[in-house]
């Protein structure tokens, strides 16, 4: 563990601190957009799950916060397909069931804690999970969750800080998400920027 803190504190000392705090100030910014942005950033989030995220930003941006809420679910399907999303009729079809939620989605999970805004997305929205629910909270403002894609349980299992699990459910989720809040701990940073930290170690990138 005590590498992977230097290698963070590294990149805190670094140019790739200002980066990171642009975009968490962007993520913070989040709570002010509209409803329909808040609903298209959760059609991202059900985009990339077990998809490259710069596909999933192509759609987000192509299809638009109108599109995701008044396009019918062939043009959606066509759309992501055209972009080779691998599960287009899937990811359609969530999206359109995502739109029962989107009237009152900002102001229902702002009027919760994140724990209980997470719990409340994964149990109603379609195609998310406790990853991307944290995702798109992260994305939306929250601070404190943990996003466990397979770049931070790698970076966290190569580092001998967790073991591997071969599958996540959400009690072993949980458990690695807590180690890795005491990381954040730590390091006296939110999360939320050690998500993007230890992102930016695995891929050389910032990313959304």
């Amino acid at each position: 563990m005590n590498e992977l803190i230097s290698r963070v504190k590294e990149l805190e000392n670094s140019e790739v601190n200002s980066t990171v705090e642009r975009r968490l100030s962007e993520f913070a910014c989040f709570k002010n957009k509209s409803d329909d942005e808040w609903f298209s950033e959760l059609c991202f989030c059900i985009l990339a799950a077990n998809a490259k995220q710069k596909t999933s930003e192509a759609i987000q941006s192509q299809i638009n916060a109108e599109g995701f809420k008044t396009l019918s679910q062939e043009t959606l399907t066509d759309l992501i397909k055209l972009n080779k999303h691998r599960f287009h009729n899937t990811k359609a079809k969530y999206i359109i069931h995502a739109r029962k939620s989107a009237s009152n989605l900002k102001e229902n999970l702002l009027e919760q804690t994140e724990q209980v805004a997470r719990d409340w997305l994964v149990q109603n929205i379609k195609g998310i999970g406790m990853k991307e629910a944290s995702h798109f909270l992260r994305n939306t403002g929250s601070q404190n969750l943990a996003i466990l894609d397979r770049h931070i349980i790698n970076i966290l299992s190569e580092n001998k800080i967790i073991i591997k699990p071969k599958t996540l459910t959400p009690q072993k989720y949980k458990e690695i998400e807590q180690v890795f809040i005491n990381i954040a701990s730590t390091l006296r940073m939110t999360p939320a920027k050690l998500d993007l930290m230890l992102w930016y170690l695995k891929t050389g990138e910032v990313a959304k």
